[in-house]
């Protein structure tokens, strides 16, 4: 089951009905992401299998979603994108639907009680496609040459199967795939039983931690899969056919282990039953994501020839924050990428390179301090302000409250709060607790100061 309810949820927007149910709320009005996610319940379980064919774009599956109403519910709604619904079950009766402008709106024979397990299964089809605003670029589930991709920040899950597609709504996943023989299909946890059958291969994956929606990841093509273990887990890398087998991009995932073991010494226990990474070829994929226990990687990352360490340091971190330890709400944005930022300059200083205190002053001294970093605003989810001023942040946090005390408050935060959700004003109260001190005006200073913090 999902760690935490949804609490964002904007209550009904219909009248009761004579047994007390209601609809659902359409959304969960997080501003970041107007129209997504859904309210009423809270997903514990999506069982995903789809079959996708590159020679015609086509994607057939069947999602079933269980989930919990938090709510006397009379309907309720899911996010999906384009694709065509077939059928609706509840508990096994069919149910009335309606599919229109992203939202798939469900109508059980009955009403759903407060606090009941219910099972929602959805037949659908055809040609996904991608998300045209992703403030990251293209995003959600994209054709390529070979096969396909799906990934993306904010946005991409809606695009290949129902879902609550807000990161407060956490659920284990077991996702099955189905391609042509000869292609991979490359998702998140741990991997299962591989089968063949018709000239088809259905590859199986298991994500048994809580897992935001939009760090699902489908990746479809001709890929040199590396499968082992790492700590007594499965660690599975994959590089497209194309590259080199000692190129760059595969220096750079050979080495993911080392790194997450380097940042479970500063960070705490690695939060996940498997590693690995994933490399694309499309330069449509302007980005690196931290797809949970599996990160995809861009190819700009690598266009140097020389491996990039960095960017996995970076991507692996989020693994602690952002994907264990996940937003509430989009506008605290920066307990993701602040500590992802941090994390490359840790594990520079570790591979011989610059020191932590080093970045921090040439990034200080670079900084346009009008830019806040919390509740930087939806154009800026992921500007510099979020990145690089969340960074110099927790580094002024360190060189505020010591190593000893700011050590412990990372390795606190990804304990307590493993497999949830929090706030800004979570890690605040929490970094007071452990340093003893009163920390709100520092934060104030460095979060959304518009003048230069006094360097402490």
């Amino acid at each position: 089951m999902a760690a935490v309810a949804l609490v964002n949820c904007t209550g009904d927007r219909d009248a009761p009905d004579a047994g007390g149910f209601r609809a659902g709320s359409v959304d969960l009005d997080d501003p970041y992401v107007p129209g997504s996610g859904n309210g009423g319940y809270d997903v514990g379980h999506y069982r995903l299998a789809v079959r996708y064919d590159p020679a015609d774009d086509r994607l057939t599956g069947k999602a079933e979603v269980t989930a919990t109403a938090t709510q006397p519910l009379s309907r309720f709604n899911l996010d999906l994108a384009g694709l065509d619904v077939s059928s609706v079950t509840v508990d096994g009766a069919p149910a009335k639907h309606r599919h229109a402008d992203g939202e798939l709106v469900v109508t059980p024979r009955q009403g759903l009680g407060s606090g009941s397990r219910f099972t929602v299964e959805v037949a659908y089809a055809g040609v996904p496609a991608a998300v045209a605003d992703g403030v990251l670029g293209s995003g959600g589930f994209q054709h390529t040459d070979d096969g396909a991709i799906a990934l993306g920040q904010p946005h991409s899950a809606a695009t290949w199967f129902p879902v609550n597609d807000h990161p407060s709504d956490k659920a284990t996943y077991d996702i099955e795939v189905t391609v042509p023989d000869g292609l991979a299909a490359l998702s998140n946890g741990v991997p299962g039983e591989r089968t063949s059958a018709d000239g088809w291969t259905t590859w199986r994956w298991a994500e048994r931690s809580p897992m935001a929606s939009y760090l699902t990841t489908l990746v479809i093509g001709d890929y040199r899969v590396e499968t082992g273990s790492h700590a007594g887990k499965p660690l599975v890398t994959a590089v497209p056919a194309g590259l080199p087998a000692t190129g760059a991009e595969a220096a750079s995932l050979a080495r993911t282990g080392e790194i997450a073991d380097f940042l479970a010494g500063r960070f705490g226990p690695y939060p996940f039953e498997a590693y690995g990474g994933v490399v694309v070829a499309d330069n449509r994929i302007g980005y690196a994501l931290e797809t949970q226990s599996r990160p995809v990687y861009g190819p700009g990352f690598f266009r140097t020839g020389e491996p990039n360490f960095g960017v996995v340091a970076h991507e692996l971190a989020h693994q602690w924050f952002g994907n264990s330890v996940a937003l509430a709400r989009w506008g605290d944005i920066w307990l993701n990428e602040g500590f992802a930022s941090y994390a490359e300059w840790l594990w520079e200083e570790h591979d011989g390179g610059r020191s932590a205190q080093r970045s921090f002053e040439t990034q200080y001294a670079a900084t346009d301090w009008s830019r806040p970093t919390l509740d930087p605003g939806p154009g800026q989810m992921f500007s510099s302000a979020v990145y690089k001023r969340g960074a110099l942040t927790v580094h002024a946090l360190r060189r505020t409250v010591g190593d000893d005390a700011f050590f412990q408050i990372l390795r606190a935060w990804t304990t307590e709060r493993r497999d949830a959700t929090a706030t800004t004003d979570d890690f605040v109260a929490l970094a007071e607790r452990i340093s003893g001190r009163s920390l709100g005006p520092f934060f104030d200073t460095w979060l959304t100061g518009t003048a230069p913090p006094a360097l402490p």
